[in-house]
């Protein structure tokens, strides 16, 4: 089964990283995002990339045509125009880089690319946020659901703690990172039938997560794979220095290769 990354917003929120190259090449521990994603899915082996490009897309495709040299020992010799790879450290992925359109909105991301899905289910996620889901059992959730879309739900944290405060205004009980409202939302990490392209009219203003989604869900055509454990988008500075501490700390709960 193929999967396909949105990697082609502009990261506005994290403008202090995105001016010069793309949301999901932002590095946590030295590697992009979107290898750390890539890592996740080769994991439980799924190994067939479809990429989809759009704000300084050239910036991936320069990472991936060159990834022996940013991988690899290699000795460059000029006099006989040839470049020895030492210590390969490269993946065995194979990674179609599509170029979608700099405004595309996700929706119509995802419909330029139905080609190269060759008329099979696929999974599509964020080329921004990281998590522990296991793959293998949300793909089976889903082929056991007989739905056209499966979308992995999580509860994320509150944003602020929370303070547990009795009737003489002693506080007994904080709680740093408790979960927010109880509410699940979408984490991404979909699994899609091929009928999910029948909800993408034209359009490069399309929001997958609007209307197309509404109408699955109308339709009874939209599955819940319910994630309790680690996830973590990448919206803002302070999320990126969360998730580099945690790899730093050799803490991150996403790393399960």
């Amino acid at each position: 089964m193929k999967v396909m990354i949105l990697a082609g917003g502009l990261g506005t929120r994290l403008a202090e990283e995105t001016s010069v190259r793309p949301k999901p090449m932002v590095e946590i521990g030295g590697m992009p995002m979107l290898w750390h994603i890539m890592k996740i899915y080769e994991s439980h082996g799924f190994n067939d990339f479809i990429i989809l490009l759009g704000y300084k897309g050239y910036v991936i495709k320069e990472y991936f045509s060159n990834y022996y040299l940013h991988t690899s020992d290699v000795t460059i010799d000029l006099a006989e125009n040839r470049t020895i790879v030492h210590n390969n450290r490269s993946e065995k992925w194979r990674i179609t880089l599509i170029d979608t359109g700099e405004l595309a909105m996700t929706g119509a991301r995802v419909r330029k690319a139905k080609a190269y899905t060759e008329g099979k289910p696929f999974m599509l996620t964020y080329g921004d946020g990281v998590a522990d889901v296991n793959i293998r059992a949300l793909a089976e959730a889903h082929r056991q659901s007989g739905k056209a879309i499966t979308m992995t739900s999580v509860q994320p944290e509150g944003r602020f703690g929370a303070l547990d405060i009795n009737e003489s205004n002693e506080i007994v009980r904080f709680a740093e990172k408790p979960k927010g409202d109880g509410n699940w939302i979408n984490g991404g990490f979909f699994v899609c039938e091929q009928s999910v392209f029948d909800y993408l009219p034209e359009g490069d203003d399309l929001v997958f997560e609007q209307d197309p989604l509404r109408r699955l869900a109308e339709d009874g055509q939209m599955n819940a794979f319910r994630h309790t454990g680690f996830w973590k988008p990448m919206d803002a500075l302070r999320d990126k220095q969360q998730l580099e501490s945690l790899w730093a700390k050799n803490q991150a709960p996403w790393k399960v290769w």
